[in-house]
């Protein structure tokens, strides 16, 4: 029985890794030797549903992929509400990128909303790489210019320009999955409406 338990955990593994490694392959393809130097600090681990992967305040010093489940990435206003940026389901990368690059404290915390399998590494052993390995440097490149710069620069016009019925639109189609994974609230405050603005808006579609 334990030996079977093994294998089963064994090929969870597997599956994760491969996820993984599909994953970065989207945006630039990794030699095996560029493949093994970064496996050499990849770290598993597993994070209940209510836990955080990073606190408000803390200094970020690693980058996960989900290999399953689903986290949110938020902050606190003024009046002590939670202000949800951006959700990271699987085949996610999820970390406070700005905190990050700068190492300082960051504003944002980073919370587990589904149980979550995750793959995480050292961002300065990451660094480290992309002066060693053009094909990881093209990776972060490639990464970085398309969620960091064309997908934000898209959603802040979004979020400024389109009505709240438009906005709700475009995260049904952007993201489907997500509609029967998260609570009511949790959409309205992504969406930066009340959940009984986002209510009448569902009803009437």
């Amino acid at each position: 029985m334990k030996i079977h338990l093994i294998a089963i955990q064994f090929l969870l593994y597997l599956y994760a890794m491969t996820a993984f490694w599909e994953f970065i392959n989207r945006y630039s393809v990794i030699s095996e030797e560029s493949k093994a130097a970064w496996s050499s600090f990849l770290k598993t681990s597993k994070i209940t549903k209510g836990n955080y992967f990073l606190d408000q305040g803390a200094i970020p010093k690693d980058i996960a992929f989900v290999s399953k489940g689903l986290l949110s990435y938020h902050y606190l206003n003024e009046k002590g509400e939670k202000i949800i940026k951006r959700f990271f389901p699987e085949n996610s990368l999820v970390t406070s990128t700005s905190a990050l690059l700068k190492q300082e404290p960051g504003y944002f915390s980073i919370e587990v909303l589904e149980d979550a399998e995750l793959i995480s590494y050292s961002f300065n052993d990451f660094r480290n790489l992309t002066a060693k390995y053009n094909d990881i440097a093209n990776f972060y490149i490639s990464y970085l210019e398309r969620h960091w710069v064309i997908e934000k620069e898209f959603s802040e016009i979004t979020l400024k320009s389109a009505t709240a019925k438009q906005r709700y639109l475009e995260f049904e189609k952007n993201y489907p999955e997500l509609i029967s994974r998260l609570k009511l609230h949790q959409i309205a405050s992504y969406l930066a409406v009340t959940p009984t603005q986002l209510s009448r808006i569902r009803a009437e579609l």
